[in-house]
């Protein structure tokens, strides 16, 4: 790390060629321009985001239902199970009735 200290150069105004008013509008057009290019490069980004994300939705409301239907379903297994087990005597009148209808 051989440097040599170097003086700041002139305050003046003038003095940088990337400073003088002729140049500043059109370089700050073009940081603008691609500024608005990284823009819509994103904004297309979350416009293939949010369509994958109302798929996903739709399926997500589909397996809510189905999860419910499941728990639905179970729910009324297990009060059978539970009245079966509870009354002996309605347990063989359902033998019975499962029997007559072979």
């Amino acid at each position: 790390m051989n440097r040599q200290y170097q003086p700041p150069q002139s305050s003046n105004f003038h003095s940088r060629p990337s400073t003088e008013p002729s140049t500043i509008k059109p370089r700050q057009m073009s940081h603008l321009h691609s500024q608005l290019a990284q823009l819509q490069a994103n904004l297309s980004d979350l416009e293939s985001l949010l369509r994958v994300t109302a798929v996903q939705a739709e399926y997500i409301k589909r397996l809510g239902g189905l999860q419910g239907a499941l728990f639905l379903a179970a729910g009324r297994v297990f009060e059978r199970d539970a009245l079966l087990e509870r009354s002996p005597v309605n347990q063989d009148q359902e033998i019975g009735c499962a029997d007559s209808s072979r």
